[in-house]
């Protein structure tokens, strides 16, 4: 028989609850509160089939950009052929979670802010507070107390190893 081409085909794995995960739903998932603008991950379960995102939304990122009693309305962009699309979904808050990809950003904003509040106290210029790529490791292993010896091939002479 030929595959199913359903919703939800190819989705036994990805909508899989996770090992001592299924069964009942936690309350915390109910009462998060989330405000327009929060970044929010797409993580569909299974166990709720009410406001389930088509299976390509799973494990994306988006902006909540709507908020309903049930459900939060996420923005996000899809790739289609070249270009990226603006796509507005309803998902019910059983399909999401709090998104973590703004947690690094906001707290180097807080750490840079600091720094040029200490620099204007102290009346000095504003340290570079832009991200430096990484250079190269200067760390590693040295060797001690070690003579360079070079190896030459020695050529092999036929009549010399007696085969004749």
């Amino acid at each position: 028989m030929p595959g199913g081409q359903g919703y939800r085909a190819r989705t036994r794995h990805a909508f899989s609850r996770g090992y001592r995960q299924k069964g009942f739903i936690p309350l915390s998932t109910y009462l998060t509160t989330y405000k327009l603008g929060d970044y929010v991950d797409i993580k569909v379960n299974a166990a709720v089939h009410k406001g389930m995102p088509h299976k390509f939304y799973h494990g994306k990122t988006g902006r909540v950009w709507n908020v309903t009693k049930r459900a939060v309305g996420v923005e996000l962009l899809k790739q289609v052929n070249g270009r990226y699309i603006k796509k507005r979904i309803h998902v019910r808050i059983e399909h999401v979670t709090p998104s973590r990809c703004h947690e690094e950003f906001l707290r180097r904003c807080k750490e840079n802010d600091a720094a040029r509040h200490e620099a204007k106290v102290a009346g000095t210029a504003p340290p570079v507070l832009k991200r430096q790529p990484k250079g190269p490791r200067t760390e590693g292993f040295t060797l001690e107390n070690v003579k360079m010896e070079t190896i030459t091939p020695i050529p092999y002479d036929i009549l010399k190893e007696g085969v004749l």
